[in-house]
Protein backbone atom coordinates (compact mmCIF):
# COMPACT_ATOMS: atom_id res chain seq x y z
CA UNK A 1 0.00 0.00 0.00
CA UNK A 2 2.72 2.28 0.72
CA UNK A 3 4.41 1.70 -2.71
CA UNK A 4 1.11 3.03 -4.18
CA UNK A 5 0.96 5.88 -2.43
CA UNK A 6 4.83 6.56 -3.28
CA UNK A 7 4.22 5.74 -7.27
CA UNK A 8 1.07 8.29 -6.73
CA UNK A 9 2.35 11.01 -4.93
CA UNK A 10 5.87 11.06 -6.87
CA UNK A 11 3.94 10.94 -10.54
CA UNK A 12 1.58 13.95 -9.28
CA UNK A 13 4.65 15.92 -7.77
CA UNK A 14 6.69 15.49 -11.02
CA UNK A 15 3.42 16.59 -13.28
CA UNK A 16 3.26 19.52 -11.00
CA UNK A 17 6.54 20.16 -12.05
CA UNK A 18 6.29 19.47 -15.77
CA UNK A 19 3.34 21.83 -15.72
CA UNK A 20 5.04 24.84 -14.48
CA UNK A 21 8.22 24.18 -16.74
CA UNK A 22 5.95 24.67 -19.23
CA UNK A 23 4.41 27.73 -17.96
CA UNK A 24 7.32 29.14 -16.97
CA UNK A 25 9.29 28.59 -20.41
CA UNK A 26 6.66 29.72 -22.54
CA UNK A 27 6.53 33.28 -20.60
CA UNK A 28 10.06 33.51 -20.31
CA UNK A 29 10.38 32.95 -24.14
CA UNK A 30 7.73 35.68 -25.13
CA UNK A 31 9.29 38.19 -22.90
CA UNK A 32 12.83 37.25 -24.26
CA UNK A 33 11.64 37.00 -27.79
CA UNK A 34 10.60 40.95 -27.59
CA UNK A 35 14.00 41.37 -26.93
CA UNK A 36 15.65 39.78 -29.50
CA UNK A 37 13.40 41.12 -31.62
CA UNK A 38 14.79 44.72 -31.13
CA UNK A 39 18.13 43.74 -30.88
CA UNK A 40 18.43 41.76 -34.81
CA UNK A 41 16.02 45.22 -35.90
CA UNK A 42 18.94 47.09 -36.25
CA UNK A 43 20.74 44.41 -38.47
CA UNK A 44 20.30 44.67 -42.06
CA UNK A 45 21.97 41.17 -42.02
CA UNK A 46 19.62 39.54 -39.86
CA UNK A 47 17.16 36.67 -41.01
CA UNK A 48 13.41 36.69 -40.19
CA UNK A 49 14.56 33.20 -37.91
CA UNK A 50 17.10 34.43 -35.77
CA UNK A 51 15.25 35.86 -33.00
CA UNK A 52 13.40 32.85 -32.57
CA UNK A 53 16.43 31.08 -32.89
CA UNK A 54 18.68 32.85 -29.98
CA UNK A 55 15.44 32.81 -27.84
CA UNK A 56 15.24 28.80 -27.76
CA UNK A 57 19.16 28.97 -26.99
CA UNK A 58 18.68 31.41 -24.14
CA UNK A 59 15.43 30.13 -22.25
CA UNK A 60 16.95 26.92 -20.74
CA UNK A 61 19.69 29.10 -19.19
CA UNK A 62 16.91 31.81 -17.57
CA UNK A 63 14.89 29.07 -16.50
CA UNK A 64 17.25 27.24 -14.38
CA UNK A 65 17.93 30.53 -12.12
CA UNK A 66 13.72 30.36 -12.25
CA UNK A 67 14.38 26.25 -10.84
CA UNK A 68 13.56 27.39 -7.09
CA UNK A 69 10.50 28.94 -7.75
CA UNK A 70 9.22 26.16 -10.10
CA UNK A 71 9.57 23.22 -7.38
CA UNK A 72 7.89 25.71 -4.74
CA UNK A 73 4.97 26.56 -6.78
CA UNK A 74 4.37 22.46 -8.14
CA UNK A 75 4.79 21.78 -4.58
CA UNK A 76 2.47 24.45 -3.34
CA UNK A 77 -0.02 23.52 -5.94
CA UNK A 78 0.61 19.64 -5.20
CA UNK A 79 -0.65 19.81 -1.96
CA UNK A 80 -3.82 22.05 -3.03
CA UNK A 81 -4.65 19.02 -4.80
CA UNK A 82 -4.16 16.74 -2.49
CA UNK A 83 -6.35 18.49 0.44
CA UNK A 84 -8.98 19.33 -1.89
CA UNK A 85 -9.36 15.52 -2.70
CA UNK A 86 -8.70 14.63 1.10
CA UNK A 87 -6.02 12.72 0.07
CA UNK A 88 -3.90 13.60 2.64
CA UNK A 89 -6.13 11.74 5.33
CA UNK A 90 -5.33 8.42 3.90
CA UNK A 91 -2.16 9.01 4.48
CA UNK A 92 -3.18 9.32 8.43
CA UNK A 93 -5.38 6.47 8.09
CA UNK A 94 -2.51 4.33 6.92
CA UNK A 95 -0.80 5.23 10.41
CA UNK A 96 1.47 7.73 8.46
CA UNK A 97 2.37 11.07 9.23
CA UNK A 98 3.11 14.33 7.50
CA UNK A 99 7.08 13.32 7.69
CA UNK A 100 6.35 10.56 5.72
CA UNK A 101 4.65 12.56 2.87
CA UNK A 102 7.01 15.72 3.01
CA UNK A 103 10.21 13.16 2.98
CA UNK A 104 9.13 11.66 0.30
CA UNK A 105 9.05 14.91 -1.53
CA UNK A 106 11.93 16.32 -0.10
CA UNK A 107 13.77 13.40 -2.13
CA UNK A 108 12.35 13.78 -5.32
CA UNK A 109 13.18 17.32 -5.41
CA UNK A 110 17.10 16.34 -4.53
CA UNK A 111 16.80 13.76 -7.31
CA UNK A 112 15.48 16.07 -9.81
CA UNK A 113 18.10 18.54 -8.28
CA UNK A 114 20.91 15.92 -9.37
CA UNK A 115 19.56 15.64 -12.76
CA UNK A 116 19.35 19.67 -13.18
CA UNK A 117 23.18 19.36 -12.36
CA UNK A 118 24.12 16.33 -14.59
CA UNK A 119 21.73 16.53 -17.72
CA UNK A 120 19.78 19.84 -18.25
CA UNK A 121 23.02 22.39 -16.98
CA UNK A 122 25.09 20.72 -19.06
CA UNK A 123 22.81 20.96 -22.06
CA UNK A 124 21.38 24.80 -21.47
CA UNK A 125 25.39 26.06 -21.10
CA UNK A 126 26.05 24.95 -24.35
CA UNK A 127 23.38 26.84 -25.88
CA UNK A 128 23.90 29.56 -23.66
CA UNK A 129 27.44 29.20 -25.45
CA UNK A 130 25.88 28.77 -29.15
CA UNK A 131 23.64 32.00 -28.29
CA UNK A 132 26.62 34.35 -27.55
CA UNK A 133 28.13 32.87 -30.41
CA UNK A 134 25.41 34.06 -32.46
CA UNK A 135 24.69 37.17 -30.82
CA UNK A 136 28.87 38.08 -31.00
CA UNK A 137 28.10 38.50 -34.78
CA UNK A 138 25.99 40.00 -35.01
CA UNK A 139 27.06 42.51 -32.23
CA UNK A 140 29.07 45.53 -32.44
CA UNK A 141 30.67 45.10 -29.12
CA UNK A 142 32.62 42.27 -30.79
CA UNK A 143 35.60 44.25 -31.78
CA UNK A 144 36.38 44.62 -27.67
CA UNK A 145 37.47 41.03 -27.00
CA UNK A 146 39.95 39.10 -24.40
CA UNK A 147 40.83 35.88 -23.76
CA UNK A 148 42.88 33.79 -21.85
CA UNK A 149 45.40 31.45 -23.11
CA UNK A 150 48.59 29.58 -21.31
CA UNK A 151 51.06 32.41 -23.19
CA UNK A 152 48.72 35.28 -20.33
CA UNK A 153 45.86 37.15 -21.23
CA UNK A 154 45.18 38.42 -24.54
CA UNK A 155 43.18 41.72 -25.26
CA UNK A 156 42.12 42.83 -28.89
CA UNK A 157 41.08 47.00 -28.94
CA UNK A 158 40.32 49.44 -31.15
CA UNK A 159 40.57 52.84 -30.82
CA UNK A 160 40.32 55.54 -32.99
CA UNK A 161 40.65 53.53 -36.22
CA UNK A 162 43.53 51.77 -34.79
CA UNK A 163 43.44 48.23 -33.30
CA UNK A 164 45.67 47.41 -30.45
CA UNK A 165 46.43 43.72 -29.84
CA UNK A 166 47.46 43.62 -25.80
CA UNK A 167 49.59 40.45 -24.46
CA UNK A 168 50.23 40.27 -20.47
CA UNK A 169 50.18 38.65 -17.85
CA UNK A 170 48.85 39.67 -14.48
CA UNK A 171 49.39 41.15 -11.14
CA UNK A 172 45.68 41.01 -9.25
CA UNK A 173 46.93 42.79 -6.00
CA UNK A 174 48.49 45.98 -7.31
CA UNK A 175 46.13 46.57 -10.38
CA UNK A 176 49.39 46.28 -12.87
CA UNK A 177 49.87 44.19 -16.00
CA UNK A 178 53.36 43.34 -16.04
CA UNK A 179 55.18 41.81 -18.93
CA UNK A 180 53.27 43.90 -21.39
CA UNK A 181 53.65 43.54 -25.04
CA UNK A 182 51.27 46.02 -27.27
CA UNK A 183 51.04 46.32 -30.69
CA UNK A 184 49.64 49.01 -32.31
CA UNK A 185 47.65 48.27 -36.24
CA UNK A 186 46.12 50.60 -38.37
CA UNK A 187 42.71 49.59 -39.64
CA UNK A 188 44.12 47.36 -42.40
CA UNK A 189 45.63 45.94 -39.93
CA UNK A 190 49.49 46.92 -41.62
CA UNK A 191 51.73 47.22 -38.05
CA UNK A 192 52.64 51.05 -36.41
CA UNK A 193 54.32 50.36 -33.98
CA UNK A 194 54.54 47.98 -31.07
CA UNK A 195 55.34 48.89 -27.15
CA UNK A 196 57.05 47.04 -24.29
CA UNK A 197 56.81 47.25 -21.14
CA UNK A 198 57.56 45.58 -17.31
CA UNK A 199 54.93 47.61 -16.00
CA UNK A 200 51.25 49.37 -16.80
CA UNK A 201 48.99 51.01 -14.21
CA UNK A 202 45.09 49.64 -15.28
CA UNK A 203 43.35 51.39 -12.29
CA UNK A 204 41.81 53.79 -15.13
CA UNK A 205 40.74 53.15 -18.75
CA UNK A 206 43.59 55.57 -19.54
CA UNK A 207 46.78 53.29 -18.85
CA UNK A 208 50.67 54.54 -17.16
CA UNK A 209 52.65 52.45 -19.15
CA UNK A 210 56.12 52.64 -17.27
CA UNK A 211 59.27 53.27 -19.01
CA UNK A 212 58.44 51.34 -22.31
CA UNK A 213 60.41 50.80 -24.77
CA UNK A 214 58.95 51.76 -28.22
CA UNK A 215 59.28 49.85 -31.62
CA UNK A 216 58.83 51.82 -34.95
CA UNK A 217 60.17 51.65 -38.63
CA UNK A 218 63.33 49.35 -37.62
CA UNK A 219 64.33 51.20 -34.90
CA UNK A 220 63.85 51.05 -31.16
CA UNK A 221 63.86 53.41 -28.67
CA UNK A 222 63.79 53.52 -24.73
CA UNK A 223 61.81 55.76 -23.02
CA UNK A 224 63.08 57.45 -19.66
CA UNK A 225 58.94 59.06 -18.56
CA UNK A 226 55.87 57.36 -18.68
CA UNK A 227 53.47 57.12 -21.67
CA UNK A 228 49.46 56.68 -21.17
CA UNK A 229 47.18 54.95 -23.62
CA UNK A 230 43.37 55.15 -23.25
CA UNK A 231 41.37 52.27 -23.49
CA UNK A 232 38.01 50.51 -23.45
CA UNK A 233 39.51 48.75 -20.64
CA UNK A 234 40.78 48.83 -17.21
CA UNK A 235 41.87 46.85 -13.74
CA UNK A 236 37.70 46.06 -12.94
CA UNK A 237 37.10 45.19 -16.42
CA UNK A 238 39.44 42.87 -17.38
CA UNK A 239 39.39 41.13 -14.24
CA UNK A 240 35.88 40.11 -15.11
CA UNK A 241 35.74 37.31 -17.77
CA UNK A 242 33.56 38.27 -20.67
CA UNK A 243 31.80 34.57 -20.98
CA UNK A 244 28.64 35.18 -18.78
CA UNK A 245 29.69 32.30 -16.18
CA UNK A 246 26.34 30.06 -17.10
CA UNK A 247 27.77 28.96 -20.72
CA UNK A 248 30.17 27.42 -18.92
CA UNK A 249 29.92 23.90 -17.61
CA UNK A 250 30.94 22.29 -14.32
CA UNK A 251 34.70 21.13 -15.95
CA UNK A 252 35.06 24.40 -17.84
CA UNK A 253 34.19 26.73 -14.45
CA UNK A 254 36.93 24.59 -12.61
CA UNK A 255 39.15 25.01 -15.88
CA UNK A 256 38.47 28.85 -16.10
CA UNK A 257 39.15 28.73 -11.93
CA UNK A 258 43.09 27.36 -12.33
CA UNK A 259 43.15 29.66 -14.99
CA UNK A 260 42.08 32.64 -13.47
CA UNK A 261 44.48 31.90 -10.08
CA UNK A 262 47.52 31.36 -12.69
CA UNK A 263 47.03 34.58 -13.69
CA UNK A 264 46.45 36.13 -10.36
CA UNK A 265 42.40 37.05 -10.91
CA UNK A 266 40.21 36.74 -8.90
CA UNK A 267 38.06 33.33 -8.88
CA UNK A 268 35.19 34.13 -6.09
CA UNK A 269 32.51 34.85 -9.11
CA UNK A 270 33.41 31.75 -10.75
CA UNK A 271 33.56 29.52 -6.89
CA UNK A 272 30.04 31.58 -6.29
CA UNK A 273 28.98 30.25 -9.62
CA UNK A 274 30.45 26.66 -9.12
CA UNK A 275 28.85 26.18 -5.46
CA UNK A 276 25.64 27.67 -6.34
CA UNK A 277 25.38 24.93 -9.03
CA UNK A 278 26.46 21.86 -6.57
CA UNK A 279 24.21 23.36 -3.92
CA UNK A 280 20.95 23.02 -6.00
CA UNK A 281 19.87 20.24 -5.38
CA UNK A 282 19.89 20.90 -0.82
CA UNK A 283 18.32 24.23 -2.26
CA UNK A 284 15.46 22.30 -4.20
CA UNK A 285 14.80 20.18 -0.89
CA UNK A 286 14.62 22.76 1.71
CA UNK A 287 12.09 24.79 -0.72
CA UNK A 288 10.15 21.83 -0.66
CA UNK A 289 10.25 20.92 3.11
CA UNK A 290 9.31 25.12 3.28
CA UNK A 291 6.50 24.99 0.97
CA UNK A 292 5.11 22.08 2.50
CA UNK A 293 4.70 23.58 6.07
CA UNK A 294 3.15 26.73 4.60
CA UNK A 295 0.21 24.31 3.23
CA UNK A 296 -0.02 21.82 5.75
CA UNK A 297 -0.59 24.39 8.22
CA UNK A 298 -3.68 25.88 5.86
CA UNK A 299 -6.76 26.66 7.88
CA UNK A 300 -10.21 26.71 6.82
CA UNK A 301 -11.05 30.16 7.07
CA UNK A 302 -8.43 31.27 4.42
CA UNK A 303 -8.27 30.30 0.67
CA UNK A 304 -5.58 28.44 -0.38
CA UNK A 305 -4.26 31.30 -2.71
CA UNK A 306 -3.16 32.97 0.69
CA UNK A 307 -1.05 29.95 1.44
CA UNK A 308 0.25 30.03 -2.41
CA UNK A 309 1.02 33.67 -2.23
CA UNK A 310 2.67 33.61 1.48
CA UNK A 311 4.85 30.96 -0.09
CA UNK A 312 5.88 33.06 -3.74
CA UNK A 313 6.40 36.17 -0.82
CA UNK A 314 8.82 33.61 1.21
CA UNK A 315 10.65 32.21 -1.69
CA UNK A 316 11.42 36.01 -3.15
CA UNK A 317 12.42 36.91 0.32
CA UNK A 318 15.24 33.84 0.62
CA UNK A 319 15.92 34.75 -3.06
CA UNK A 320 16.86 38.42 -1.89
CA UNK A 321 18.80 37.03 1.40
CA UNK A 322 20.92 34.52 -0.82
CA UNK A 323 21.69 37.62 -2.92
CA UNK A 324 23.11 39.20 -0.29
CA UNK A 325 25.00 36.71 0.90
CA UNK A 326 26.53 36.24 -2.48
CA UNK A 327 27.47 39.85 -2.80
CA UNK A 328 28.91 40.04 0.76
CA UNK A 329 31.35 36.97 -0.52
CA UNK A 330 32.03 38.53 -3.75
CA UNK A 331 33.16 41.93 -1.51
CA UNK A 332 35.52 39.88 0.54
CA UNK A 333 33.22 40.64 3.48
CA UNK A 334 32.54 36.66 4.52
CA UNK A 335 34.46 33.79 2.74
CA UNK A 336 32.84 32.31 -0.18
CA UNK A 337 31.68 29.13 0.76
CA UNK A 338 29.88 30.74 3.71
CA UNK A 339 28.10 33.48 1.27
CA UNK A 340 26.64 30.09 -0.43
CA UNK A 341 25.61 27.70 2.67
CA UNK A 342 25.31 29.88 5.72
CA UNK A 343 21.66 30.76 3.76
CA UNK A 344 21.25 26.67 3.21
CA UNK A 345 22.15 26.08 7.17
CA UNK A 346 20.04 28.68 8.28
CA UNK A 347 16.99 27.54 6.22
CA UNK A 348 17.68 23.72 7.45
CA UNK A 349 17.45 24.90 10.70
CA UNK A 350 14.27 26.72 10.44
CA UNK A 351 12.95 23.66 8.10
CA UNK A 352 13.90 21.40 11.25
CA UNK A 353 11.65 23.34 13.32
CA UNK A 354 8.93 23.62 11.36
CA UNK A 355 8.89 20.12 10.79
CA UNK A 356 8.86 18.94 14.02
CA UNK A 357 5.52 21.37 14.73
CA UNK A 358 4.26 19.61 11.48
CA UNK A 359 4.47 16.30 12.63
CA UNK A 360 3.04 16.73 16.01
CA UNK A 361 -0.39 17.45 14.29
Amino acid sequence: MIKTFDKYFIKLFFKKIVLICLIFFSLTFILTLFEEITFFSDSSESEFHLPFMITLLNVPSTLLELIPFIVLISTQLFFVEIIKKKENELIKINRLDNFYLIKLLAFCSFLFGIIIITIYYPVSSKLKFFYFDIKNIYSEDSKYLKHYRGNGLWIKDEIDDNIYIINASSDNKDRFLKNVFITKFDKNFNIIQSISSKKADISSNEWIIENPIIFRDNKQTQLEENIRLTSHFNFDKINKTFRDLNSLNLFELMNLKRENELLGYSSQEVDLHFLRIISLPVYLSIMVIISAIIMLNIKRDKPYIFHVLLGILLSVIIYYINNIFNIFGLTDKIPIYLSVFFPIIFLSIVSTIGLVRINEK
